[in-house]
């Protein structure tokens, strides 16, 4: 690099890391990450508003009147969650390739807004349509968005982390409201009201990233790679209006796959047990992917790429296990709680709100610990923290196990022993979700970067296996022991051997974390 483009380049770094209230209007981030931290707040708000009442509506309504509802619920929950995280791994390809950002979240953002909306309305067929829609929707937003963040700090950029932490508490805000508001009006008004809220939450994280991009706040990131390429016509129609036709004829095909929710093999007494058409289908998209990868890091990557690629796929495995847990808020705990705890001023469907309240009341401190650690040179480096989030995962999944003892003569607890592991829960998601979103963008080739970025959100696709299985073993079929002794020895039964699981997880991840940091070279 000649002397005079070096000189240049540092300038622009030094202007983007230390430049005037003009270009830090947000907590001294980018002008940016205000936009994107509200589009993704309302985002937010809709998709969890819609979880918090997915699993009860299911129990209560679609399935109330069929034997075994608790396990077909957690068969198409579990289905459900597989889909709507593994298409990330293809919108951010098309994103990475063809679209651009911006178009991927505003393609993404009217498909969900349109399945919030069908999912109001109450007709059993329209229920499966209502999911496709937010499966395909979520594939073109959430990847994207989440890597837009990443690409507003030019690299090495020491605000970084501390940014997505920020972005991280939008998503925790919106995550909170929704379940008070969404599941105040279903338990209130009707399933559908709750639903209907969810859609009109989506619609204004819409229009507000357009206000964003009409404001110019985004500069020239996020447009198209090829503008030329995705403006060139095939069979009538540029590439760019093919993807959106293609989206919506993915749609019914999705829906019927919800809908045929049969498990192919039951009673085989293996891990098999229980896994639907639509999980099946995920498992090879699965393999497909990890081919993929295999194929890049061999033959198109540098030695340096290559191990940063093998150390990312690591924590993507680690993230895999802890969301395969830490995903139950939205069906097995939501069920505990509706039928062991003593509740109070909430619902079960409200209970949703509790984790991402300690978020926002955490996010801003833990981000701010962060900092003053690395100005210590005392921050632990990612693989540590890591184990951390395991360690506390087991611990609050153990605190639920001893919850039994305390039980009254109805079966129920005190709610101390759901909002302390919640508490539990939430400091551990702290230590791994927004650290990994910040790494993977910093471990992945640009070129590569939302693709990986959908890879990571692949790794709560697997996770949903583990949550559809955990739901089978703890489903409750008698209806007279829903509120009783038995169900909750059932829950408490397998709280500990979850428990037991992370803890054994934690160990693994202390003894294999400097191998992990030494292939990370040198990111932290």
């Amino acid at each position: 690099m000649e002397e005079s483009e070096l000189g240049t380049k540092l300038s622009r770094q030094g202007e983007s890391l230390s430049s005037g209230p003009a270009k830090a209007a947000f907590m001294g981030h980018p002008r940016g990450l205000y936009y994107l931290f509200f589009a993704e707040l309302w985002e937010r708000f809709s998709f969890y508003g819609m979880r918090s009442l997915l699993t009860l509506y299911m129990v209560k309504e679609v399935f109330h009147a069929i034997e075994q509802a608790d396990i077909k619920a957690a068969t198409v929950y579990a289905s459900y969650g597989s889909l709507v995280y593994a298409a990330p791994v293809l919108g951010g390809r098309l994103a990475d390739s063809l679209l651009g950002y911006r178009r991927s979240i505003l393609l993404g953002g009217v498909l969900m807004t349109l399945g919030h909306f069908v999912l109001a309305i109450q007709h059993p067929a329209l229920f499966y349509i209502a999911l496709a829609f937010l499966i395909v929707g979520n594939g073109f937003f959430k990847p994207n968005i989440s890597t837009f963040v990443g690409k507003l700090y030019l690299e090495g950029d020491p605000r970084k982390d501390s940014g997505f932490s920020i972005f991280y508490m939008g998503i925790n805000i919106g995550a909170a409201l929704s379940p008070l508001l969404c599941g105040y009006l279903a338990y209130e008004f009707g399933w559908h009201y709750g639903f209907g809220l969810a859609g009109i939450g989506m619609l204004g994280g819409l229009i507000f990233f357009h206000v964003g991009i009409r404001r110019g706040v985004f500069a020239s990131e996020g447009l198209p790679p090829d503008k030329a390429m995705l403006e060139e016509r095939v069979w009538g129609l540029s590439r760019g209006a093919w993807t959106v036709v293609l989206s919506f004829l993915t749609v019914p095909l999705i829906a019927f796959a919800m809908y045929y929710h049969k498990p192919l093999l039951e009673s085989t007494g293996t891990i098999w047990d229980g896994i639907s058409l639509v999980q099946l289908v995920f498992i090879l998209l699965g393999i497909l992917v990890l081919i993929y990868l295999l194929h890049f890091c061999i033959f198109k990557s540098s030695h340096v790429e290559r191990s940063k690629l093998v150390s990312a796929m690591v924590l993507t495995i680690l993230m895999t296990i802890f969301w395969g847990f830490f995903e139950m808020q939205g069906s097995s705990l939501t069920l505990f709680a509706e039928r062991n705890v003593n509740l109070s001023f909430l619902n079960a469907s409200q209970t949703n709100s509790i984790n991402p309240i300690f978020i926002i009341l955490l996010a801003i401190p833990v981000a701010l610990l962060w900092k003053f650690l690395s100005r210590k040179r005392m921050n632990p480096p990612t693989p540590y923290k890591f184990s951390f989030g395991f360690l506390t995962m087991g611990l609050a999944f153990l605190i639920l196990s001893w919850s039994g003892s305390m039980a009254d003569e109805a079966g129920r607890v005190p709610f101390f022993y759901l909002w302390f592991p919640y508490l539990l829960l939430s400091t551990g998601e702290l230590c791994m979700s927004p650290i990994g979103l910040s790494k993977i963008t910093d471990l992945s080739p640009r070129r590569l970067a939302a693709f990986m970025m959908g890879v990571w959100f692949l790794s709560s696709s697997y996770a949903f296996l583990v949550v559809g299985a955990v739901g089978r073993y703890m489903a409750v079929e008698d209806t007279g022991l829903e509120e009783g002794m038995k169900s909750l020895e059932i829950y408490t039964a397998g709280f500990e051997k979850i428990a037991y699981i992370c803890l054994a997880t934690t160990l693994v991840v202390l003894l294999f974390s400097p191998f992990i940091r030494k292939a990370m070279r040198g990111v932290h």
